[in-house]
């Protein structure tokens, strides 16, 4: 079987590194029975990153390796010590790379030395129990996973970035032309198909340089798959002008120069895109007595469709200075038209299923289904053979106002609640308002040895709540007051001789 050397459209699969868990650790040291929690973080896990090279032309060696992944992230350890972070890595693309999904959306066009796009974002380390604690969770006994990265499969589409693109039939003299103008060689051979992948050529024409391409097997039906010409078609997208070579010396029957203009014109046009591009046509093998003879019959005719006609020969070098010449005003032209293009980092990040950053609750036949990019995330970083740990998950979705939503819907105990993908979902009985915690815990996610009474927090608890249903006129210190008599909470305060005062 033949290897291939030059590529053109890949399929990759890319996986950017986990991040690393966090770890609880507890600070040991003589006479220091509780010396603090001290667990690291996990480190990100590394990305995928895309970078044009100019130095690579051709997509062969992910032809050869589909599949590539990035390191994954450092566990963290006892001490405040956090892991390190996932190596990116960086995969080398040529310029004029269009990156799409595997059902056809564009992602990025990669065009421009250095310009880069994060293709698979590596996931998020996890946090230790140090960076966890807080006042009113000392000593947390759990850590935070670390995320998993991204992992998708994306096409890669390689369009050539060449200044000048040639057409025309098979044989007609492409690969002799570039050969002749530039140091490019090309294999050349006297029958059709020659060429089966685009060449490219570097050629100077007084102070510019420009690239020239050509596109392979161009005949008629191209458009529609005939030949090689559209698999190729792609690669004189961005050419600033297109130059028609046309063969004016053909041994086939029933062929000249203007049809052979006319049919290429009409694939081109079905092809689309390319109607804005100026046009120049070589009209080439004019050494030949036959062809020079045709060149002159058709010369004026084309030009007076307000083509620039040139009659050339790649075998003798007959009129290819003129050519090349008229080639770089087109060009001088295009690049002063052009604006600048710096380099860019483009990030592609999945968009999250509600659109949104918070979440949705909808009622499906499994069950409550929670969609978000903060309760999918939360979820991810739950060890679920923790109880403390879950239930700082449910104290971070009952902020967040899952709960609530989940009552304002119509749910009620026992009902099942689902958060995350749909295909691998992770299943909840709901239990409004209990504590998720450990046995040994007396609030979630804090610790028995450090319990402290807060008699004054829910007081102020209770009189926010008292102060909805204040009379007429009242201020929060008459609903204290209220609240106090009521609940015998602090000195009471009464008149001597009324119904309060416990002398009387």
């Amino acid at each position: 079987m033949a290897v291939p050397t030059f590529v053109d459209r890949v399929t990759l699969h890319v996986a950017a590194g986990r991040g690393g868990n966090g770890v609880a650790s507890v600070h040991r040291e003589k006479f220091k029975p509780l010396g603090g929690p001290d667990g690291g973080n996990g480190g990100p896990g590394g990305s995928v990153i895309l970078r044009v090279d100019p130095d690579v032309t051709t997509l062969v060696n992910y032809h050869h390796s589909p599949q590539r992944r990035a390191e994954h992230g450092g566990h963290g350890a006892g001490g405040h010590r956090n892991g390190g972070h996932g190596s990116d890595l960086v995969l080398p693309v040529p310029d004029g790379t269009v990156v799409s999904t595997v059902h056809g959306e564009v992602l990025a066009d990669l065009v421009g030395p250095g310009t880069e796009m994060i293709v698979a974002q590596g996931g998020r380390g996890g946090l230790g129990n140090a960076a966890l604690a807080s006042s009113k969770r000392k000593a947390p006994g759990f850590a935070l996973l670390g995320e998993p990265g991204d992992e998708l499969d994306i096409v890669l589409e390689l369009k050539v970035v060449a200044d000048i693109g040639l057409v025309g039939f098979p044989s007609a003299g492409k690969s002799s032309l570039i050969a002749a103008v530039s140091r490019a060689r090309p294999k050349i051979a006297d029958y059709p198909f020659t060429t089966l992948v685009p060449n490219l050529g570097v050629v100077t024409a007084g102070d510019t340089t420009f690239t020239v391409a050509d596109v392979p097997g161009l005949i008629e039906g191209a458009s529609e798959g005939r030949g090689l010409g559209h698999d190729f078609l792609r690669h004189i997208e961005r050419c600033a002008a297109l130059v028609h070579v046309v063969d004016t010396a053909t041994m086939e029957p029933g062929r000249n120069p203007v049809e052979d203009l006319d049919i290429i014109e009409h694939e081109l046009s079905r092809y689309g895109g390319l109607e804005d591009r100026p046009r120049l046509v070589a009209l080439n093998k004019v050494d030949v007595p036959d062809g020079r003879e045709i060149a002159e019959m058709v010369v004026e005719e084309l030009r007076e469709r307000g083509l620039t006609v040139i009659p050339v020969s790649a075998a003798s070098g007959e009129g290819l200075r003129e050519l090349t010449f008229a080639m770089a005003a087109v060009v001088d032209a295009a690049r002063a038209a052009r604006p600048l293009v710096e380099a860019t980092r483009i990030v592609i990040r999945p968009p999250s299923a509600d659109g949104g950053g918070d979440f949705s609750v909808t009622s499906s036949p499994e069950g409550w289904r929670v969609v978000g990019t903060k309760p999918e995330r939360w979820v991810r970083q739950t060890d679920f053979s923790n109880d403390e740990a879950v239930g700082f998950l449910a104290d971070r979705l009952n902020r967040l106002g899952v709960e609530t939503r989940l009552l304002e819907l119509g749910a009620v105990e026992g009902d099942t609640v689902l958060i995350g993908d749909p295909d691998d979902a992770v299943v909840f009985d709901f239990k409004p308002g209990i504590d998720a915690g450990a046995e040994v815990l007396s609030r979630r996610g804090e610790d028995q040895r450090f319990e402290e009474s807060r008699p004054a927090a829910r007081r102020r608890r209770e009189i926010e709540a008292a102060m909805d249903e204040r009379a007429e006129g009242e201020t929060r210190a008459d609903v204290a007051r209220r609240h106090d008599r009521s609940t015998g909470f602090g000195p009471m305060s009464y008149e001597i001789g009324s119904d309060d005062d416990p002398d009387a």
